[in-house]
């Protein structure tokens, strides 16, 4: 137990400066016996403070811990259940009964008494200490002052420290004198006995000298003793003095506990006060709303700056008091929610009176603007909304507020403002397009003077009159194609450039006009209502979709307030939507008027178009201006993809003069004319790929076409009709240099070519044609391997018959041959491609390759006889050169 009481004291007393008097190993009565240890103890510091403390031992070590304490002055009762039969068992009263078993009664007996001692020192209170013999809180105190010397036992009686052990080890002077004396014996105690009488003897003689010495000193022992009684009195004096003083103390010590108790209570109370304090100044820091900003809200000028400013700043600070951070308990006190509900009163009045203030100004603006719309009749612009803008701008935060604090007038705003500005905005775009109409179709009543009218346009006019050429007859068919083809030049040249370039400038005065409108209205809407250009924080929200007049407005409820589903941005294109709804169609219908005046505008429509759908998508690919300009786009390529397959269409339609000769065929000469325009308008644009791809589609039909009308006609040769069309085909690319369309371009060179070549070896054919029939007799007998020199053995080829077919063509007939060939030729080309000296000029080299054959062949086939042609080259060039000047 000595062991154990150490390391208590050791381990969990001395940290904590206290001392333990008493320990007593204990059980709970009753329960499963599980040990633990009662401990007495003082505090070294003073005022002295004593507790029991529970020891156990942990269940994870051999260590013990400190489980419970109670203070000794809430004890009430120490019951030992019987004070005559020991027994181990007792119980301490504190707020409740606690009973426990000891080891030992003896353990138990000495715990009872320290705790008895401590409570006659220290607490003087009364603790009833019941089943307690009196002889153990009596006679133990005194069995143990008896025990221990004078100076251990104040020790003990004041419960500082407990007795002494019996047993007492020898100190330095005594182990010293006993080696001495043994040494005198020289360690040779034989006889113990004998030894030991000796010391006796010794002892009695030091006896002796005392008393002998006392004795003398008699007096001095007297006047000892009488100063002996003097101090033992003084000591008495003392200690009743020391006990009246004790008593005072006892006294002073419970009122400094009471004083020390009254002055926590006023610590916690001014802690308390200077809690409510801050707690007071924050409400009314931040919840106060001064008197100024009251009537700005209540009365405040919604038509001045001055009074849009101050209540814009008075709409600020009732926000911030309204969302204001309360702490936990606030929201429970009458006037925080008075005041809340002040607030919500102020804010709904306020919103309600900007909300009808705002209404009013829209009214206003319509009727404004519209007085306004008689001044741009008659000018192709459109009113200017940016005063509008710019006075609305000035409540642009008071919208920002009334959007964070009542979504619903909010959103009311933003409805009656998309009604009033879309009738407004439809007033102004249709009276603007109507104008655009009338400039257009103003153009149109010019054109009909030439005979341009119709929903074909150009296109229509030239294609009938070059189909009413090609079925005059051969004879008049010069004159009336030249004046025909004159006046068809004059239109195009004068008028229809012109009316295309006039009605170019309109329809990039409506874009132009347009897309500024748009942008402006767009940046005002984000500005005024607050919708910025991003995505909108998105959460946990219950959607709900309202249809207003046809706009589809996608809205979810998180705490109460509406929040956009889809981002912001969608929400300005759905009002942009709403408030120019009449855009896409009135375009539309611009666009189907101007491809009724002439299919060809569809090309500067679709170059016109797509500019600014490219400038509107480097600004924001998904602003309404895009998507709107984007779908009609749309439109405008498909007239232009119905242009092309008009086209394509009429060169299927295309029938020829059976009676006339065909020369350059009407398709092929539009297909020049519209990539001359086409060029000329696409130079820079940036769908160049459409136009790309139009030239392939009609190059191909071109090309079908000229085959299938070379194949049809029966006037002019079949090669006659290729050959001028391709070179014509050919000249127009070259001239043009279209880089797409470079591979048809060699291949129309390559059809020329072919056909020139072709023609011109057929039409040779008939000036000689005997010479012919018999030179090729002789190439089949050579062919069918008869040697070239025994080709005059033969009897149809010898060189009798040879003479005889050379002397029918004299150099007089080949002459007179190739006149009629030249007239012939003349009259099968067309004077438009001006072929005709191109072809007489491949016919004489062909006749001049034709005469070195013939040569050739007489050479191999009759040698040594002698044989020539009755002309000679130089004959050949001459006749050529003379026919062709002669005509």
């Amino acid at each position: 137990m000595t062991a154990i009481k150490h390391a208590l004291q050791r381990d969990i007393f001395t940290p904590n400066d206290e001392r333990l008097l008493s320990i007593v190993n204990v059980c709970k009565a009753g329960k499963k016996k599980r040990n633990c240890f009662l401990c007495a103890t003082v505090t070294t510091e003073r005022p002295v403070q004593v507790n029991v403390v529970k020891v156990k031992k942990s269940d994870k070590g051999d260590f013990y811990k400190r489980q419970t304490a109670w203070a000794l002055r809430d004890l009430v009762v120490v019951d030992a259940k019987d004070a005559v039969k020991e027994s181990p068992e007792f119980d301490l009263h504190f707020d409740k009964v606690y009973k426990w078993v000891a080891s030992s009664t003896v353990e138990k007996n000495t715990f009872i008494s320290c705790i008895w001692k401590l409570n006659q020192r220290y607490l003087r209170k009364k603790i009833d200490f019941i089943n307690v013999s009196s002889q153990l809180l009596e006679e133990l105190p005194k069995v143990a002052e008896e025990s221990v010397p004078s100076g251990e036992n104040q020790s003990v009686a004041g419960g500082d420290e407990e007795a002494v052990d019996e047993y007492q080890e020898l100190n330095a002077r005594e182990e010293q004198d006993i080696e001495i004396m043994m040494e005198g014996c020289e360690y040779a105690i034989a006889n113990a006995e004998a030894f030991a009488e000796k010391l006796s003897r010794e002892l009695q003689v030091l006896d002796g000298a005392n008393i002998q010495s006392i004795m003398a000193s008699e007096k001095q022992v007297n006047i000892l003793m009488k100063l002996l009684d003097e101090a033992l009195k003084e000591v008495d004096q003392i200690e009743l003095k020391l006990s009246s003083y004790e008593e005072m103390l006892q006294s002073v010590k419970e009122q400094m506990d009471q004083i020390s108790e009254s002055n926590h209570l006023i610590h916690l109370s001014n802690t308390n006060n200077v809690k409510l304090l801050s707690e007071i100044e924050f409400l009314v820091n931040h919840m106060d709303l001064a008197k100024g900003h009251i009537k700005a809200l209540q009365e405040g000028d919604l038509t001045s700056s001055r009074g849009i400013e101050a209540c814009t700043n008075a709409a600020d600070a009732l926000l911030q008091c309204m969302n204001v951070a309360l702490r936990p308990g606030h929201d429970m006190l009458h006037a925080v929610k008075q005041q809340q509900q002040r607030f919500s009163d102020l804010r709904e009045q306020f919103a309600r009176r900007l909300a009808s203030h705002l209404n009013s100004v829209f009214v206003q603006q319509g009727h404004d603007q519209s007085s306004t719309l008689a001044q741009h009749s008659a000018e192709l612009t459109l009113p200017n909304h940016h005063p509008f803008h710019r006075d609305l701008l000035r409540y642009a935060k008071l919208m920002e507020w009334l959007k964070n604090t009542d979504y619903g007038k909010y959103e009311g705003l933003t409805k009656n403002y998309m009604d009033y500005l879309s009738r407004l905005y439809e007033r102004e775009i249709k009276d603007f397009f109507e104008v655009a109409k009338i400039k257009m179709t103003g153009t149109t009543r010019e054109g009909k003077k030439f005979g341009l009218h119709g929903s074909s346009g150009k296109l229509t006019g030239s294609t009938s009159s070059l189909n009413k050429l090609s079925v005059q007859s051969s004879g008049n068919r010069r004159s009336q194609s030249s004046s025909l083809l004159d006046m068809g030049n004059m239109s195009a040249s004068d008028l229809d450039v012109a009316d295309r370039t006039k009605f170019d400038k309109i329809f990039e005065q409506v874009l132009s006009e347009l897309e500024p409108l748009c942008l402006a209205e767009q940046d005002f809407i984000s500005k005024f209502f607050k919708l910025q250009q991003h995505q909108s924080a998105s959460g946990t929200t219950m959607n709900e979709v309202e249809e207003t007049d046809g706009v589809a407005l996608s809205r979810s409820y998180t705490s109460g307030v509406p929040q956009t589903v889809s981002s912001e941005k969608d929400m300005i294109r759905q009002m942009m939507t709403k408030i120019f709804r009449c855009i896409e169609p009135e375009l539309n219908n611009l666009i189907a008027l101007g491809d009724k005046i002439d299919s060809f505008n569809s090309l500067y429509m679709l170059v016109k178009m797509s500019h600014h759908v490219w400038t509107a998508q480097n600004v924001d690919p998904a602003s309404f201006l895009s998507t709107t300009l984007g779908n009609v786009l749309v439109t405008v390529k498909r007239n232009f993809d119905k242009c092309i397959s008009n086209q394509m269409k009429q060169m299927d339609e295309v029938k020829i003069s059976k009676k006339s000769k065909v020369g350059i065929l009407p398709f092929v000469a539009e297909f020049e004319e519209f990539a001359a325009l086409a060029e000329s308008i696409f130079k820079n644009a940036e769908r160049r790929g459409d136009l790309d791809k139009a030239y392939i589609k009609l190059i191909r039909a071109v090309f079908d076409s000229v085959e299938k009308v070379a194949n049809e006609s029966q006037k002019t040769p079949r090669d006659v009709v290729m050959m001028e069309n391709f070179h014509h085909i050919f000249a127009t690319l070259s001239r043009l240099k279209i880089s797409c369309l470079e591979a048809e371009k060699k291949e129309a060179k390559q059809k020329y070519t072919d056909h020139l070549q072709s023609y011109v070896i057929y039409s040779l054919g008939q000036p000689l044609e005997k010479l012919n029939h018999f030179f090729e007799g002789v190439e089949a007998r050579v062919a069918q391997g008869i040697r070239e020199e025994e080709v005059s053995y033969q009897l149809a080829f010898n060189k009798q018959e040879l003479r005889k077919v050379i002397k029918e063509y004299p150099g007089k007939e080949v002459k007179k041959g190739l006149d009629n060939l030249y007239k012939k030729v003349d009259k099968h080309l067309c004077e438009e491609e001006n072929l005709l000296q191109v072809v007489w000029h491949s016919m004489q080299d062909e006749f001049i390759r034709q005469y070195k054959h013939f040569e050739g062949l007489i050479a191999r086939c009759y040698p040594g006889s002698g044989i020539t042609m009755e002309f000679t080259i130089q004959d050949i060039l001459d006749y050529c050169s003379s026919i062709a000047q002669s005509h």
